[in-house]
């Protein structure tokens, strides 16, 4: 008997087939690799949104066994006015609607597909808005060979203009979008690739070789990559910075069996930062342009203020004020040098009540940072951004919050773009703060932290505020964020030394 193939599975093949093949036949490879809690928090965001979304259609009946049509069949029989999550099942392929609605006029079902991203009332376009088209088109299939009475096709999405005024308005925290006729355009090409896929999965031996993302920059990996290519070397080509927007490099590279960056060849054509990277590599030597760390290092003046924000991406406005997917500011740390060789003091604010931080949050930074001297932060797109949003909702904080724009300085210049100065082998052409910190200042290390990552943390404060855990374990995990948020500003204070030291 062979696999029938999924919706979930078809989209997991248009990335890599093999990744496909893995995850029907051996489970057990395809899931080894754990789910992050950002992805985690991906998956929780998507089902709390589909089931906001039914509010746009109430008094639908919920079909439950994922497995199983009987139940929808006999709810589309009666002509049931609205379903949620009805189940199609064929020889080949199975899907799940998110909601299909009746029309009287057509005689047909209105197909519903709520997705989890923003979108505008003009609409968008790129390579998600394929995406979706090729979801829906995969349902209609399947539900055309079902003979299943079919109207329009349509996207439910979050309005990313939308701003949350007292209660939530569910019509219009939502964009529906009819495109029906997008997808007939590609429903037949959809069909015939349906074929391909369900006829590769039901391979019944493993597909040899490397899968379909060897020719893809490392961000662009499928799960079960190193898997599928084991020989793969521990530093590649395909982490050479930013290879991905230039793929005829990367499959220049590969197909010349150029994988590992250490054959990366002297006059290969590659971006100043990308040869740079190649070969501080090849030489296992860090590169220090002294002038332009002393450049960077002469724009900070006293007092020091090493500032680091968390924040949690709440995709349904949580407060008034809010748009979909803006970030709630609900930590912070920061750590203040008064003077050249003073003493290292240390501020924190972190809101676990589930009320709207901002008033408290600001406040808390008027408290402690000084009135003068460069606030440097990793990464300033991030917390100047956040900076404005807070402005945004308390304008009487405008006059504040600009000041403390007009002084931030990133501490990240040194290690990024077009402005670095600073390589080092270890930082794998990366300057995320955990690359560079294990690479300069390897004495600390976020890796006995119970919260390591930012998506952890952001998890981490939405379960404390939702009451997800016990007293006596939230005040732990309240302890987990401190020490987390602590380290990322030390380690800007510790990296800041390197640099001065030189």
């Amino acid at each position: 008997m062979s696999n029938v193939l999924t919706k979930t599975d078809f989209l997991v093949a248009k990335g890599c087939n093999k990744n496909a093949w893995l995850k029907v036949n051996k489970p057990e490879i395809y899931k080894q690799k754990e789910l992050s809690a950002f992805e985690l928090n991906i998956i929780d965001t998507g089902n709390e949104i589909d089931e906001l979304a039914r509010e746009l259609f109430p008094g639908g009946v919920l079909v439950e066994d994922r497995h199983d049509q009987t139940l929808t069949n006999e709810l589309i029989a009666k002509r049931t006015p609205v379903i949620y999550q009805p189940v199609f099942i064929t020889d080949k392929y199975s899907s799940i609607a998110d909601t299909i609605v009746w029309n009287n006029r057509t005689e047909a079902y209105d197909l519903y597909e709520v997705k989890s991203s923003t979108a505008t009332h003009e609409g968008e376009g790129g390579r998600r808005a394929e995406e979706y088209k090729n979801d829906v088109a995969f349902q209609k299939n399947v539900m055309d060979t079902l003979s299943i009475p079919l109207g329009t096709l349509n996207l439910v999405r979050l309005d990313k203009s939308y701003v949350r005024s007292g209660d939530l308005s569910i019509d219009e925290l939502f964009i529906t979008k009819d495109i029906t006729e997008d997808v007939e355009l590609i429903a037949a090409d959809i069909a015939g690739q349906m074929a391909g896929v369900h006829e590769y999965i039901n391979r019944g031996e493993e597909p040899v070789g490397h899968c379909d993302c060897w020719m893809k920059s490392k961000s662009n990996h499928c799960t079960t990559f190193s898997y599928s290519n084991p020989d793969l070397p521990e530093y590649s080509v395909h982490q050479i910075s930013r290879i991905g927007n230039s793929p005829k490099k990367l499959s220049a590279l590969v197909e010349s069996d150029i994988v590992d960056i250490q054959k990366v060849p002297h006059d290969f054509e590659l971006t100043d930062n990308q040869r740079r990277q190649v070969d501080v590599a090849q030489s296992g030597r860090t590169v220090i342009d002294s002038e332009g760390v002393d450049t960077f290092l002469e724009r900070l003046e006293y007092p020091l203020a090493f500032i680091d924000y968390e924040t949690f991406p709440s995709a349904i406005p949580r407060y008034s004020g809010y748009h979909p997917y803006q970030q709630i500011p609900f930590q912070f740390s920061l750590h203040i040098i008064e003077e050249e060789g003073g003493e290292m003091t240390h501020a924190e604010f972190l809101h676990t009540k589930n009320t709207n931080p901002d008033e408290q949050f600001i406040e808390a930074i008027k408290h402690h940072l000084p009135a003068t001297g460069s606030v440097l932060v990793w990464s300033q797109k991030f917390e100047k951004g956040i900076n404005n949003q807070v402005a945004e909702r308390l304008p009487h904080h405008q006059e504040f919050i600009t000041s403390i724009q007009d002084r931030i300085v990133d501490l990240i210049e040194p290690f990024d773009g077009k402005t670095t100065v600073y390589w080092h082998p270890a930082f794998l052409g990366k300057s995320s703060i955990k690359f560079v910190l294990p690479a300069l200042v390897p004495e600390l290390s976020y890796k006995d932290l119970e919260v390591q990552e930012g998506g952890a943390a952001a998890d981490t404060w939405n379960r404390i505020v939702s009451g997800e855990y016990s007293a006596e374990e939230a005040v732990r995990k309240r302890d987990a964020l401190l020490k987390y948020c602590h380290l990322d500003t030390l380690a800007m204070v510790e990296i800041w030394k390197v640099l001065k030291q030189l």
